[in-house]
């Protein structure tokens, strides 16, 4: 669908859709996606591998029924117009999935994505201490960056709902597409997805401050205007979470000044500087225990006096560097943090190899050597 073309949401028949059975499947195999495609049986993504159902490859109008019987007749005109088609359908009191249809070779298919109402506690995460403190914080920006599939919506999902379990304050989300609800707790929740509530991340935006809120998650940063709206909101009192495409804290900060022309970079560094209150860069390992599947190695940086001054001074390299020496902060790199991993059984020496940026420090860390600062404080 075209963005910013407002929808309706799927009604509900007396009977329930034919559908309804693959998205309890869904449910019940705790997949993230559905797929449903003329010619194949239906198939889910379970730990991020999509895997085909035990049914028979699905008939041109097999797809169809399902399709067509939880659309409104809007949806459906929009449909046969555009080719491709955006809303939510709600499964049961607490099971929500984003639906996207589109038409591919001249068929209909079906990718869905399902929205939990179960966000999980830190401590099921295998997170630092550190992230729930970072958390309870009442202004500055919080990125969470890492690579696609990384667990970055699940951390800052876990931290919106610390917030809203602990503090009494309003709590905006712009989200495309939402990935877990919330519920009102201690606080009130608005979360709005882009293409149903609201046409675009522009117009969410643009209207943000007048919506009253205390904290606000941008779901992903991806260019300057996101960025600045971002950064003045964590400017004027608030606490902002949003995510990024980065592997590493100093890469977080080259990102974001990316997004900038030359001629703004400079004045980009001083208000970034300014706002950051942390930066939680993750990727997620296999695990070793059969009931602990992944697992994230986080690095770790808090936007101290000293980070503050580095980034301000364009001394990104320098960071790695503080983030080594201000542990006792609750700061840590990634190499301290597959040591610390590997120490506790959750994630293989040869694993955490791979993963290493530096193959050599992380062997020697094992062996309780680190490198020094190298007089950078």
């Amino acid at each position: 669908m075209t963005k910013g073309q407002p929808l309706s949401k799927a009604f509900h028949a007396d009977k329930p859709p034919a559908i309804d059975k693959y998205f309890r499947a869904a449910i019940k195999s705790e997949a993230s996606d559905l797929h449903l495609k003329t010619g194949q049986p239906p198939k889910l993504r379970i730990h991020s591998k999509l895997k085909s159902t035990s049914g028979n490859p699905l008939t041109e109008a097999e797809v169809e029924k399902f399709i067509f019987e939880i659309l409104s007749d809007d949806q459906k005109d929009f449909f046969m117009e555009n080719g491709a088609l955006d809303f939510a359908y709600q499964v049961g009191d607490d099971d929500r999935f984003r639906i996207n249809i589109f038409r591919q070779r001249g068929y209909c298919s079906l990718a869905a994505r399902h929205i939990s109402s179960d966000i999980p506690p830190f401590e099921s995460l295998h997170v630092p201490p550190i992230i729930e403190k970072i958390a309870e914080a009442h202004e500055g920006l919080i990125l969470v960056t890492g690579p696609t599939g990384c667990g970055k919506s699940t951390t800052i999902a876990s931290m919106i709902d610390h917030v809203n379990k602990n503090r009494a304050c309003h709590i905006v989300t712009i989200e495309d597409p939402i990935e877990f609800m919330h519920r009102d707790r201690k606080a009130i929740v608005s979360q709005r997805e882009v293409g149903i509530d609201v046409p675009n991340y522009d117009d969410a935006l643009r209207s943000l401050m007048r919506q009253d809120p205390d904290v606000v998650l941008v779901g992903e940063i991806r260019d300057k205007e996101t960025m600045i709206a971002a950064m003045r909101a964590a400017e004027t009192g608030h606490l902002v979470f949003g995510t990024l495409h980065a592997s590493s804290a100093a890469q977080t900060v080259q990102r974001v000044l990316d997004l900038f022309p030359n001629e703004e970079r400079d004045l980009a560094r001083q208000t970034f500087a300014l706002a950051i209150q942390a930066v939680i860069s993750q990727n997620l390992l296999p695990g070793i225990h059969k009931d602990i599947k992944r697992v994230p190695a986080i690095e770790i940086m808090i936007g101290n006096a000293i980070v503050k001054k580095l980034i301000r001074e364009g001394r990104e390299n320098d960071l790695p560097a503080v983030i080594r020496a201000c542990q006792g902060e609750g700061m840590q790199d990634i190499t301290e943090s597959l040591r610390s991993l590997v120490e506790k059984e959750w994630v293989d020496l040869r694993v955490a190899l791979k993963y290493a940026p530096n193959k050599e420090e992380l062997k020697m860390a094992m062996k309780g050597i680190r490198a020094s600062s190298g007089g950078i404080l």
